[in-house]
């Protein structure tokens, strides 16, 4: 399934998730642009997923509207490659690599085969905006929609940190 979805320029309020045809097929809900959080609907209003940092945490956790821990995610050193890992449980650990200076991202399971991609397709002064192809029979992709914008908030705060 390929999704569309983006951030806003201030990380605040309701953006659409689209899929290839151009139908609206969820929203994402930035809560606030003071924080990172937000939350995951799909077509019908329902929450899904809940996406933030704990309190003085460099981790992104997503969580189902009934508190349901469903993965952590989180950065790992690298010099000359972008590259994160999203602990889903039992369901695996996930590599999520990129090249340096590339805007493509592989999501691969833990015996290294693909299980999904995405891209960022916004230019350098634009807010996010990501196309996400998910290939995997054990991630959901609204899931992957909370992974994506979690690398997104991850490195919108380490950019802040170095400014």
């Amino acid at each position: 399934m390929e999704l569309y979805f983006n951030d806003n320029f201030f990380s605040a309020g309701i953006t659409d998730i689209m899929d290839e045809e151009g139908m609206k097929v969820g929203t994402v809900d930035l809560k606030s642009a003071f924080g990172s959080s937000l939350d995951i609907y799909d077509a019908s209003g329902a929450k899904l997923y809940e996406g933030k940092f704990p309190f003085f945490s460099g981790k992104w956790r997503i969580t189902g509207p009934d508190e349901r821990l469903f993965g952590v995610l989180r950065v790992r050193m690298s010099f000359f490659s972008k590259r994160y890992e999203y602990d889903a449980g039992e369901r695996g650990v996930y590599e999520i690599t990129s090249p340096a200076f590339s805007k493509e991202y592989e999501i691969a399971d833990d015996s290294g085969q693909p299980s999904a991609s995405f891209a960022r397709t916004s230019g350098w002064l634009q807010s996010g905006a990501f196309c996400l192809n998910n290939r995997s029979g054990r991630l959901d992709s609204y899931e992957l929609v909370a992974v994506v914008m979690g690398v997104h908030a991850i490195q919108k705060a380490a950019s802040n940190a170095a400014h």
